[in-house]
Parts: C-alpha cells; sequence; structure tokens
C-alpha cells in the first residue's frame, strides 16, 4: 500500500559500521527478506528487475531494542536513520539512480512467503528522492509492521515468529503500464494504465487476459477510469481519457510476452508465482514475484452483468474468493463507517483498500464495485476462506443497506434474498482458512407449499 512519508523521529545510533546496506543482488531471506531475496534469484538469473539495496533487518532490531511494541507509544517512538547510515544511503542512491526516484518497499521476514503474502499489509513509498527522505520512508515501512491491519493479518494467520522487517530500495519505474499476473497451467494477467497502485491496490477494475500455451485465450476489457503516475516529487491519480478506457492497455503480443517471462519466473522460482510487472516504453520490468497462496476462484471465466439477471435480485460480479455467506447489506464508503459493521455483516463498498483487511475478520462476505482478482485485497480474502464478488458496478445503490444477501464467491452472483429464504452463515460458510468451503444450497425462486 502506498503511503505519504511518516515524520521523522529520533535516531538509532549506527555508527561504527554496525548495519552495512545489501545490494539487491546479494539479498538473502534472513538478513533482506524474502522480497529481496527473491528479486535477487532473478536478477542472478539476468531477469529485467530494477536495481536496488536493502536496509537490512539487523538495522530494524537495533532501531527497536528496548521498545514495548506494539504499543502505539513504542511505534511512535521508532528512531530514524542516523547520520552514518543516511550517509551510506546517499551513496547508495548515487550508485543505483543518481538523483532519480526510488520506490521504498517492505521486505519482511514473514512475507511473500508460500503460506502467507501479506499482501498490501505494510507500507509502500513511491516517488522519493534523495536520502532524507528515504531515511524517512524506512522508518515509515518499520512502523507499518505495527499498524493495525498487519498486527491483525498476522493474528488471522496464526503467525508464531516474532514479525523483523527488512526495507527494499529501488529505482522507480514510471510505467505506460503495470499490473499483476498469477502463474500456473495457464496464466492471468491483469493491468492498467500507469503504475501499478492501481491495480494492486484494487482502485480500477483493470484489463485481463487468460493465456493458454502460447495463446491468448480470452481476454475482458476493464474500466480502467482512473491512473496513478508520478508527477515529480508527488503521486497522483487523475483520470484515464475516455479513448484509452474503451481499448486494451496491451496487446496480445506483449501479453504472451509477459506469459513467457513469467512461466520462466516460475520454473526459476520453484512453482506458481503472483507477479508484479511494469512496462514502460518497449522495456518490462519486475518488481516483484512471490508464490501464489491460494488459487483462482475456478469460475473466474464469468463476465460481470451489472444489470442484473430478470427480476434484478440476483446481480453478476466477478468471482473473487471461493465460498458463499449470507448476511445484511453494510454499505461501507469509508474509514468513518468502519465502526458500524458487525459480525456476519456482507461488506459492500466501491474497493477495498489493504487498511480494510481488519474488517475481513468481522465479516461474512465482501462485494466491491471495482477491483481484479489479483489485487491485494482479493488475494487476502482467499487466504483467509472470505467470499467475494468484485467489480459488480453501483454495488453501493443497487445492494440495499440491511437487506439480506447471499454472496457466492464461487460464480459472482450476489441475490437479494426474501425474508423466508434467509439462511444463517454458519450453515454455508466455514470457518477463515479452512477448506473445502461449502457451495451454496441452491434457491428455489418459487418454492411450493410446506408439507
Amino acid at each position: 500500500m502506498a503511503a505519504s512519508i511518516h515524520a521523522r523521529a529520533r535516531e538509532v545510533n549506527v555508527d561504527g559500521g554496525a548495519v552495512v546496506l545489501i545490494d539487491l543482488a546479494d539479498a538473502e531471506p534472513g538478513t533482506a527478506g524474502g522480497k529481496a531475496a527473491a528479486l535477487a534469484r532473478l536478477l542472478e538469473a539476468g531477469l529485467p528487475v530494477p536495481p536496488g539495496f536493502v536496509v537490512p533487518v539487523s538495522a530494524y532490531e537495533q532501531a527497536v531494542a528496548g521498545l514495548d511494541l506494539p504499543g502505539t507509544g513504542a511505534v511512535r517512538a521508532l528512531p530514524g536513520l542516523s547520520p552514518a547510515l543516511t550517509d551510506e544511503v546517499a551513496r547508495a542512491l548515487t550508485r543505483v539512480t543518481g538523483d532519480g526516484y526510488v520506490a521504498v518497499r517492505s521486505s519482511a521476514t514473514g512475507e511473500d512467503t508460500a503460506e502467507a503474502t501479506a499482501a498490501g499489509q505494510h507500507d509502500t513509498f513511491l516517488g522519493v528522492r534523495g536520502p532524507a527522505q528515504v531515511a524517512d520512508a524506512v522508518r515509515g515501512c518499520w512502523a507499518s509492521l505495527w499498524s493495525e491491519r498487519a498486527v491483525e493479518y498476522r493474528r488471522r494467520q496464526a503467525a508464531a515468529d516474532a514479525p523483523a522487517i527488512a526495507v527494499l530500495v529501488q529505482r522507480l519505474v514510471d510505467a505506460d503500464v503495470a499490473g499483476v499476473m498469477f502463474t500456473g497451467a495457464d496464466v492471468r494477467v491483469e493491468a492498467s494504465w500507469g503504475l501499478g497502485e492501481s491495480v494492486v491496490g484494487g482502485r480500477v477494475t483493470p484489463d485481463s487476459w487468460t493465456v493458454s500455451g502460447g495463446t491468448v485465450t480470452r481476454r475482458t476489457l476493464g474500466t480502467k477510469r482512473t491512473r496513478v503516475d508520478r508527477d515529480h516529487a508527488r503521486v497522483i491519480t487523475r483520470d484515464v481519457e475516455p479513448a484509452d478506457r474503451a481499448r486494451f492497455c496491451l496487446t496480445d503480443e506483449e501479453v504472451t510476452r509477459l506469459a513467457r517471462i513469467g512461466r520462466g519466473t516460475a520454473d526459476l522460482l520453484g512453482g506458481p508465482q503472483d507477479i508484479e510487472w511494469a512496462i514502460t516504453g518497449s522495456r518490462l520490468w519486475i518488481l516483484q514475484a512471490r508464490p501464489v497462496t491460494s488459487p483462482l476462484p475456478a469460475g473466474t471465466t464469468a463476465a460481470a452483468d451489472p444489470a442484473g439477471e430478470g427480476t434484478g435480485t440476483v446481480r453478476t460480479g466477478v468471482p473473487g474468493s471461493p465460498g458463499c455467506a449470507v448476511g445484511p447489506v453494510r454499505v461501507v464508503r469509508g474509514p468513518g463507517d468502519f465502526g458500524r459493521v458487525r459480525s456476519g455483516d456482507v461488506l459492500v463498498c466501491r474497493t477495498t483498500d489493504p487498511a480494510w483487511t481488519p474488517l475481513f475478520g468481522v465479516v461474512a462476505a465482501v462485494v466491491t464495485e471495482t477491483g481484479g482478482l489479483l489485487s491485494h485485497a482479493a488475494i487476502v480474502a482467499r487466504e483467509l476462506g472470505l467470499p467475494a464478488v468484485l467489480a459488480l458496478e453501483d454495488a453501493t445503490t443497487v445492494l440495499p443497506e440491511g437487506a439480506t444477501a447471499e454472496v457466492d464467491g464461487s460464480t459472482g452472483q450476489v441475490a437479494l434474498l426474501a425474508p423466508d429464504m434467509r439462511k444463517g452463515p454458519s450453515e454455508i460458510r466455514e470457518a477463515p482458512g479452512q477448506q473445502p468451503i461449502r457451495k451454496c444450497a441452491a434457491r428455489d425462486s418459487n418454492p411450493g407449499p410446506a408439507d
């Protein structure tokens, strides 16, 4: 999740060479975290990864020594980098970008593993420039390890090990097009204009493709109403021109090229991968690769039907996370509405920022108006066994507050139920993380008299 740079705090004393920055090509999991270590393997294999360096786990461990985490006061007391380490950062920035812009991302020890992605649970800082801003962003990444969403995610995952974090600093790719792909028997690609934050953050419904073998076998045009770009030192969101909304942001040739590189990445790393990528000009860059933790719903070829079916009581979006649940509709338009959410609600919203994921431990299901299958929130929903339907247009207006809705994340259908058709959520949804998730019971639209 991209965030604004946190205020600087007191400094950690790392004079005397106690903390040494790590070149990205030399990153290993124990010292540089899973994200950086995977990129190091790709660099070694000659794949296109932006250059960078890592502020190692040891810097974080020294910074938090003696703090009573996760207390709010302790998080606020997190130190910044010392002048000595900031000078090291300045020299590393010169090697990596000259005076250019960078992206600063978490690379936690429990992140991007085969068991848990922690997708979007820690802060990312884009458009950062100069050693002082990088130092502030590093501290922001450290603090995000103890954000409400990250702590709740670890609790839901029953993480036993104490969390620790390295921070990855890479040259920022000012993307013309960016997105995510999942590899496997088929490759699914999702993309939109500008930086990939639009896709991973669920801010847009992206274009999508399925590649089987070496051929595009399915393509779906997304809405792509907005895009995220760097404007000097700012990262801005702006409208996409109507002509660009109406056309695919990638050619089939570009998609099949992406799929080839994705399969090569999966072969190298030993299993299906969740890969973030960016294209600027004709050049492709891999920004991240991590194991796919949960398969996509089998019904993901279903097309959204925003107009609904027949009576208008059943509407179809994109299947985002399998399973079914029934509950009262709770329309949430922002964090100010979080206090209205109750256990067993069906969360209905325009999009789900990763900061909303603590609600995933409360609600029975999620329905969004925008977003793709490969967004961070959709990935976390699948990891937690939370049924989700995505890209159901006008969901916040066509699903009335308080109405009883049945959400089938396997088919993408959302049905408004009459009072005598209501079922208790416990009848149709397993506890988060348990498999298999039971399917919704069939509904009879014209029930006969009771026996």
